[in-house]
C-alpha cells in the first residue's frame, strides 16, 4: 500500500481540460501556486469547520452544496485522521497527524505548537487572518488566539454566547451561528479598503449536541430516515466490548440526525451570505474557500449514537473546494482519499509559501494520490475504551486497540499491547456488519494480507 506523488499539471492545461472533466469522478489538479511575494495574485482563504457533522447532511445544506459542489470540488472519500474535536482541528491547522502535533486529547489543546499553524505561515506572508467561532477544545476564554489579527472566539454554546472579541470577553445575544455569519462578514467587508489577502477561519458550533437549532429552524421537518443496515446493527458479537454493550436505537440516531439537521439550516445560510458578499466584493474568483467538517458522527450505527469510533460515520466527512481563479469552478467530483491533514499544504500552496515545518499531509492542488490513510484515536483517562488506530483504504480497512491512554496534557502511557482486531471488506461490506477477523485462524489471515497490513499501520503510526 504506497504512497505515490505525480507530475502535477501546468495552469494552461489544467483549465483546457477542466471542462472536458466537469462531467466525471476525476482528481482535480490545480497549477502551480504563484510565488510567494506575488501578493497581488494570492488567494483569499475561507476555511469553515462545522462540528460534528457526518456525511449524509446535504439536505440541510443545499446552498452549500450548489456553490462549492456545483462550483468546485466534491471529495467523496473526505475523511478526519482523528475523529474528535481538538486533534481534529489542530490537524486541520497543522497538517499533522495527532501523533505529531501531540494534541492526543480535547483536554491537551496546549501541546499544539503554534508555529506550525496555516495561520502563523499566513500572517507571517502578510495576510490579514481572522477566527469566528470554536477554536480548540480546553482554550482559555481569555487568552487571544495566536496568530490571528482578528477574532470572535466562541465558548461552544448556542444561544447568547460568551466570546474573546480582539481581547475582550463578553457575551453577544443571538444564536451564535447568526453572530459568527455577521463577525465574517465585517471582517470580510473589511477587504474594500485593505488590500492584503485575507484568511478567515470560521467555526460555527454546528451541528454539536445538544444541537440546538435557530428559533426559525426549529421545528422544521425533516426528510424521514430509516437508518442503514449498521444502525442498529443486530448480531455485534464480533465487535470490540464497548460496541458489543451499546444500546443506541434507531430512534436515538432519529433524534439526534433531526436536530443536527436543523442546526446545519442555519450555517447552509451563513454560507450562502459569505458567496454573497465576496460577489459583492469582486474577490469571488480569487477566494479559495475549504468546508469540511472536525469529524463524522454516528447515528445509532452499531448502536453507538457518538464520534470517536472506527467506523465510517464517524471519520468521514463532507469535504469542498472551490477556487475558480485557480481552475477549480467547474462542479466535479474527485475519489482521492483525502483528509483534514491535506488542508494546511493546500492552503500554503495556493498562497505561494513553503512551510519550515514538517507536515503529513498533501497539497489537493496536486495530482498526489494515498492508497491509505492513518486514522487514529486516543483514550483519555482510565476504564472504558482502548485507544485504536487504523488503515483505511478504498476497498478495506484494518483496526488495532491498543493497551494505551493518555492524560489530560496528552503523554501517553501504557503497554502499547493489541488487545482487538478489526478488519472489513468495504467493497463487499460497506456498513461494517462482518469483522472478518472474527475467529479467523492464522491461515484466514495469512490470505486476507492481516500480516503485511499491521506492518503497515505500525509503520504508518511511527511516522
Amino acid at each position: 500500500m504506497c504512497e505515490t506523488n505525480r507530475t502535477s499539471l501546468g495552469r494552461r492545461g489544467f483549465l483546457a481540460g477542466s471542462a472536458a472533466a466537469a462531467a466525471t469522478a476525476v482528481p482535480a489538479v490545480a497549477a502551480a501556486a504563484p510565488a510567494a511575494g506575488a501578493t497581488a495574485r494570492r488567494p483569499n482563504i475561507l476555511l469553515v469547520v462545522t462540528d460534528d457533522q457526518p456525511k449524509q447532511t446535504e439536505w440541510a445544506t443545499p446552498k452549500t452544496v450548489d456553490w462549492l459542489g456545483g462550483e468546485g470540488v466534491t471529495f467523496t472519500h473526505g475523511h478526519v485522521t482523528t475523529p474528535l474535536c481538538a486533534p481534529s482541528r489542530s490537524s486541520i491547522f497543522s497538517g499533522r497527524y495527532a501523533h505529531n502535533h501531540e494534541v492526543r486529547n480535547n483536554a491537551a489543546s496546549g501541546r499544539l505548537d503554534q508555529h506550525t499553524t496555516v495561520q502563523r505561515y499566513l500572517r507571517q506572508a502578510g495576510y490579514r487572518t481572522g477566527l469566528f467561532g470554536k477554536y480548540l477544545n480546553s482554550w482559555n476564554i481569555a487568552d487571544n488566539p495566536p496568530h490571528f489579527e482578528e477574532f470572535a472566539l466562541l465558548r461552544p454554546g448556542y444561544v447568547d454566547g460568551t466570546y474573546n472579541v480582539d481581547g475582550t470577553v463578553q457575551t453577544i445575544p443571538g444564536y451564535t451561528t447568526t453572530v459568527i455569519r455577521e463577525r465574517t462578514l465585517a471582517f470580510l467587508d473589511r477587504a474594500a479598503t485593505d488590500s492584503r489577502p485575507w484568511f478567515a477561519y470560521v467555526t460555527p458550533y454546528a451541528s454539536h449536541g445538544p444541537n440546538t437549532p435557530e428559533e426559525q429552524y426549529a421545528e422544521t421537518p425533516v426528510p424521514a430516515w430509516d437508518g442503514r443496515p449498521s444502525v442498529p446493527e443486530p448480531d455485534r458479537a464480533d465487535k470490540p466490548p464497548y460496541i458489543r454493550n451499546a444500546t443506541a436505537t434507531l430512534t436515538d440516531g432519529q433524534a439526534v440526525r433531526t436536530r443536527q439537521l436543523r442546526t446545519l439550516l442555519s450555517v447552509d445560510d451563513a454560507v450562502q451570505a459569505f458567496k454573497d458578499k465576496l460577489r459583492e466584493l469582486g474577490q469571488l474568483e480569487n477566494t479559495l474557500v475549504i468546508y469540511i467538517a472536525d469529524n463524522g458522527f454516528c447515528w445509532a450505527d452499531h448502536a453507538w449514537t457518538g464520534k470517536s469510533v472506527p467506523y465510517s460515520p464517524s471519520h468521514e466527512v463532507p469535504f469542498r473546494l472551490s477556487w475558480p481563479a485557480g481552475g477549480l469552478a467547474s462542479g466535479t467530483t474527485d475519489d482521492r482519499i483525502v483528509a483534514n491533514i491535506d488542508i494546511a499544504p493546500t492552503i500554503l500552496d495556493a498562497a505561494g509559501i513553503e512551510p519550515d515545518t514538517p507536515q503529513d499531509g498533501k497539497s489537493l492542488l496536486r495530482p498526489y494520490s494515498r492508497d491509505h490513510l492513518l486514522v487514529e484515536w486516543f483514550k483519555q483517562g482510565a476504564g472504558g475504551r482502548r485507544s485504536w488506530a487504523s488503515l483505511v483504504a478504498g476497498d478495506r480497512q484494518y483496526t488495532e486497540y491498543y493497551d494505551l491512554t493518555t492524560d489530560k496534557n496528552g503523554t501517553v502511557s501504557g503497554t502499547g499491547a493489541v488487545t482487538f482486531r478489526e478488519y472489513y471488506d468495504l467493497a463487499a461490506d460497506p456498513h461494517q456488519l462482518t469483522n472478518l477477523l472474527h475467529a479467523a485462524t492464522p491461515a484466514d489471515e495469512r490470505a486476507l494480507g492481516i500480516p503485511a497490513l499491521a506492518g503497515r499501520l505500525n509503520a504508518a503510526r511511527g511516522r
